[in-house]
């Protein structure tokens, strides 16, 4: 891993898990919008970059939500080895972006943080 890459991981572990998973359900969110409009490269960088903080979140999380958290990991990790092929097919585009949204509530929805603020 290079330096660039631990600073944002020290960075990024000094979050609260709440807040961990709330950046991915964010990036997930991102991935859907920028998925619907013509941002290739932007769509990819945040697919690499939510993998890293599934990666930095899932250990120290209960079990199932793990599970689930890298079935997401291994998904995205195959969109970006697809990307190309992806991004040219409309069709498969959408499909991308819905995806991304359903996880995205997901994930945000694990991380508690909507049920905290209304309480």
């Amino acid at each position: 891993m290079n330096q660039n890459l631990d600073k944002k991981q020290t960075r990024f572990q000094l979050n609260e898990i709440p807040n961990r998973l709330g950046h991915i359900a964010a990036n997930l969110a991102r991935i859907k919008s920028f998925s619907q409009i013509a941002y290739k490269e932007a769509v990819k960088n945040v697919i690499s970059k939510t993998k890293w903080f599934i990666e930095w979140t899932a250990a120290e999380i209960e079990p199932l939500q793990a599970e689930e958290l890298v079935n997401i990991q291994v998904q995205l990790a195959m969109w970006e080895l697809t990307w190309d092929d992806i991004w040219a097919n409309e069709k498969l585009r959408a499909e991308v972006a819905e995806q991304s949204g359903i996880w995205s509530e997901r994930v945000l929805d694990m991380s508690g943080l909507l049920s905290e603020s209304i309480a």
